[in-house]
């Protein structure tokens, strides 16, 4: 027997109705599940769960693993919003890598409580990041320093080279002289 909220004096055509309505309704799929989990949300609604999740900037012309990935990383920052954890884990969502050096770690020491952040970044194609994408990353990095502190923002370059081995042969031929003496 299927739950009830009618009361127990309820009349034959009040169940009748409410026995139509839960076929109806057992009929809808409900994805709660799909919709809330950034992987499997359908990229039409991922702008709605990076809202519903405190992401403060959205840009439609993020590529989709950049959006997924802001997106599954939101509750981790907002949660540790302030520390340098939260600007590593924002640039990381970016595709990026950072270099933090406080104002105590410098030599002389800096300013208190300012930052240089050696930022380096790739593309969305592999190729090297355009200058709207970086100012894109620093106000993201912006957003979630701490408020009492400063920073220097300098972009890096990451480079790959590989060595390949070379082998030359030369032919050789050694002839072996006897000298006699006289």
């Amino acid at each position: 027997m299927t739950k009830t909220l009618l009361p127990p004096n309820a009349s034959t055509l009040d169940r009748a109705v409410e026995k139509a309505m839960h076929q109806h309704l057992d009929s809808i799929s409900f994805p709660h599940r799909e919709l809330w989990n950034p992987s499997t949300c359908p990229l039409e609604f991922l702008p709605w769960l990076a809202w519903a999740l405190g992401v403060e900037a959205w840009r439609s012309e993020w590529p989709e693993a950049i959006k997924r990935a802001i997106v599954k990383n939101a509750i981790a920052v907002q949660r540790q919003r302030g520390t340098v954890k939260s600007v590593r884990d924002t640039v990381a969502a970016f595709g990026g890598a950072i270099s933090i050096r406080e104002w105590w770690q410098t030599t002389p020491k800096g300013q208190p409580h300012t930052f240089e952040l050696v930022l380096t970044l790739g593309g969305q194609d592999g190729s090297q990041a355009s200058a709207t994408f970086v100012e894109e990353v620093i106000a993201e990095v912006a957003r979630v320093k701490p408020l009492r502190s400063h920073f220097t923002a300098i972009q890096g370059l990451s480079a790959a080279a590989s060595t390949k081995l070379a082998a030359v042969a030369r032919p050789t031929t050694y002839a072996r002289l006897t000298m006699a003496v006289q």
